[in-house]
C-alpha cells in the first residue's frame, strides 16, 4: 500500500509540475521548439530546474543500499546506443515536435476532449499495441 500511495503522490506532483510549467499547452511547447520563429525560451528554464533537482537527487538516492519502499532499484542495465533506441527517440521527438504533446501531457489533456489530443492518444495506443505485437518474446 505504501508503494501505491508513493506512486500516487509522485504522479500528482508530476502532473502539477506539468500544469504549472505550461508543458500541458501544446502551443507553448511548439513555440519552444520553433527557434527560427516565435521562440519561447521559458521551457528551457523548466528543463534546467528539473535537471537541477534530478541530478543531485538521483546521485543521493542511488547511494543508498536500496530504495525506501521496495527491495531494489529498477534501473536500466543497457548502455548501448543502438538502432532501436535511435528509432524510438526519433519517433518520440517527431511526435512531440509535430503535436506539442508527449505521453504524460497528452494523458492529462485527454480530459479536455479536444479531437487533436484524442487522436494523439489513440495513435500512441496503436503504436504501443503494434510494438507489443511485433516484439513478443
Amino acid at each position: 500500500m505504501k508503494e501505491l500511495l508513493a506512486a500516487l503522490v509522485a504522479g500528482l506532483l508530476f502532473g502539477v509540475g506539468l500544469a504549472v510549467s505550461g508543458m500541458l499547452i501544446p502551443d507553448k511547447v511548439l513555440n519552444f521548439l520553433d527557434i527560427a520563429g516565435h521562440w519561447d525560451p521559458s521551457l528551457a528554464l523548466v528543463m534546467g530546474g528539473a535537471l537541477a533537482v534530478t541530478v543531485p537527487g538521483y546521485y543521493l538516492v542511488t547511494q543508498r543500499p536500496r530504495p525506501l519502499l521496495v527491495s531494489s532499484f529498477s534501473l536500466p542495465t543497457s548502455t548501448a546506443i543502438d538502432g532501436k533506441l535511435l528509432a524510438g527517440a526519433s519517433l518520440f521527438g517527431l511526435g512531440w515536435g509535430l503535436s506539442g504533446l508527449c505521453p504524460a501531457p497528452a494523458l492529462v489533456n485527454i480530459t479536455t476532449g479536444f479531437v487533436d489530443v484524442l487522436a494523439f492518444v489513440a495513435a500512441m495506443l496503436v503504436g504501443m499495441l503494434l510494438h507489443k505485437t511485433l516484439h513478443r518474446a
